[in-house]
Order: C-alpha cells, then sequence, then structure tokens
C-alpha cells in the first residue's frame, strides 16, 4: 500500500513537472519569450547578436534587436560583426535599430576579423567599439560597379536594344558606354550616399564631420590604426566587449550570455522536439543565411 502511494505520489510529481515545461514551451513558442524565461532561470544577462557575411537583409538583425530590447533579463547588448559590408538600405536600417536600442539599455561593437563598410557604419552606431589589434575596419565609403559588354556581343553577332521612357532610364546599361552626363548623375549619387555615411559616422562617434571625412576615402584600417583615428574605443576580444557590455548593464561578476537565435525554432523548441523527434515538428526552416550576393551599391 505504501509503495503503491510513494509510486502514485512520483508519478503526480513527473507530470506536474512535464505540464510545466509544456507549459513554459507553449509560452515561448507563442510569445517569443523564450528571452524572458532563460534569463528568469539565469539571472542579468547580456545578449549577443552576430551579423555575419555581406550585410544583404536586416529583418533578422532587427528582430533579434528588439527581442533583447524588449527582455528584461537582458541587460546590455553585444553586436558582434564579422563582415566586408554590404547593401546601404539594410545597413541602414540595422544601424537604427540600434539607435532605438540605445536608448533603453548600453549596446557595444565587438569587430571580429573583419568590419568594414557597412559592418563598421553598423558598430559607429553603438554605444562603444571593442576590436582586435589586426581587425580589419574603415573603408568608410561607397561604390557602384558597372559592366559594359557591348564589344563583346558584337564579337559574337548580338545586339541589344533598350525601349525607354525617359533619357537615363537605362542609365549603367551593360549595353553601351556612359555618358559624360550619365557618370556625372551616377557620382552625384555616391557622393550623396557618401555624405550620408560621414554623417552617420560622425554623428555616432562624436566626431566632427570634416576629420572624419579626411579619413573617410575609402581606405581599410587595423583596428590598432582605427583605435589611433577615434574610430574605435578599446582593443580587446569578444569576452572584452562582453564584460564591457556587462559593467555598463550594472552586472556583477561573470554575466551570462544569451545568444540571438538564427533560425525560425527557438531554444525550447529543439528541446522539446528533441524529445519527441522531428515528426512533431511543424517544418524545418534553415531562417535568413548570410551569404555573399553583390550589390549594385555597397
Amino acid at each position: 500500500m505504501a509503495r503503491h502511494s510513494l509510486f502514485k505520489g512520483l508519478g503526480i510529481l513527473c507530470l506536474s513537472i512535464l505540464v510545466f515545461f509544456v507549459a513554459v514551451f507553449f509560452y515561448a513558442y507563442l510569445t517569443g519569450g523564450e528571452l524572458e524565461v532563460l534569463s528568469l532561470f539565469g539571472g542579468d544577462s547580456v545578449g549577443v547578436v552576430e551579423i555575419t557575411g555581406a550585410i544583404d537583409g536586416s529583418d533578422e538583425t532587427i528582430r533579434n534587436l528588439k527581442q533583447f530590447g524588449e527582455a528584461r533579463g537582458i541587460k546590455a547588448v553585444v553586436v558582434r560583426i564579422d563582415s566586408p559590408g554590404g547593401g546601404v538600405a539594410p545597413t541602414q536600417e540595422i544601424s537604427e535599430e540600434i539607435g532605438k536600442l540605445k536608448k533603453k539599455k548600453p549596446v557595444i561593437a565587438s569587430l571580429g576579423s573583419m568590419a568594414t563598410s557597412g559592418g563598421y557604419y553598423i558598430a559607429s552606431a553603438c554605444d562603444q567599439v571593442v576590436a582586435n589589434a589586426g581587425t580589419l575596419t574603415g573603408s568608410i565609403g561607397v561604390i557602384m560597379e558597372l559592366g559594359n559588354v557591348e564589344e563583346l556581343l558584337r564579337k559574337i553577332g548580338l545586339k541589344g536594344y533598350a525601349i525607354k521612357s525617359g533619357p537615363h532610364k537605362d542609365i549603367g546599361s551593360p549595353l553601351r558606354p556612359l555618358s559624360a552626363e550619365e557618370k556625372a548623375i551616377l557620382q552625384s549619387l555616391v557622393d550623396n550616399v557618401h555624405g550620408q555615411f560621414v554623417a552617420a559616422v560622425a554623428q555616432g562617434r562624436r566626431l566632427p564631420e570634416e576629420k572624419v571625412r579626411e579619413i573617410a576615402d575609402g581606405r581599410v584600417y587595423s583596428g590598432e590604426q582605427a583605435k589611433a583615428l577615434g574610430l574605435v574605443d578599446i582593443l580587446g576580444n569578444m569576452e572584452a566587449a562582453i564584460n564591457l557590455a556587462a559593467k555598463r548593464g550594472g552586472i556583477d561578476g561573470a554575466p551570462q550570455v544569451i545568444q540571438a537565435r538564427r533560425r525560425d525554432k527557438g531554444w525550447l523548441e529543439d528541446l522539446l522536439f528533441s524529445f519527441l523527434g522531428k515528426g512533431w515538428s511543424a517544418g524545418e526552416s534553415r531562417g535568413l543565411r548570410y551569404e555573399w550576393s553583390p550589390s549594385w551599391v555597397q
């Protein structure tokens, strides 16, 4: 009788634990509250958002930044950048979101092997920038690369035609050379976007625009050179950036680090489905990927 009561009690306990974890799972899955769940069990944390490879989209990074901004347990955020840059618009969108996040909690940039062009644009929006001495960074500039295949088509006996509504509708067409007027138009466009870059760095780094313009000729700097120029605050690795973020976020001792998820499924969903089997999943998704995709303006 006593043994039966013991087994019955253990069964009720196991069932209660299972119900608890299932409830937590559905809370995280349906509300995106897995960050709150993690911080609930782990305490105050530093969130890490990675920007890797060519910047050809902003949706995932912005979503991660928003989640960290709303999570009460995340006291500071590190943006880890290892990127050669990418599209102008997604770079500016990410930078703008970092500006919003900075109003809520500290944001520290950690530069990996490379954080050039758009990668540095994003870093300059953070409260402080930490780079390795040998990090390749800078390259503050804009490039537009166009090709011309007119001679090649002529050799193989092909011709191309453009029916257009205005004289500049096919500007940059590979089927014909650029006119002097068109070169001036495109140069004006590049100069305008470059001015936006210079202004963003000057604002983020609290430097005079004239000083930024002097070093914004597209050249690449080492982390050590960038620090001497005022583009980087501290020389150090990822751990140094996390510790700095924790200190600025008011975290005592070694901080817990929470990595932003890069897939549609969260950590708790992965855990649950690892026990239930893949057949229970609503579908596999690799999520967004950072792959090199040459863009028109970088």
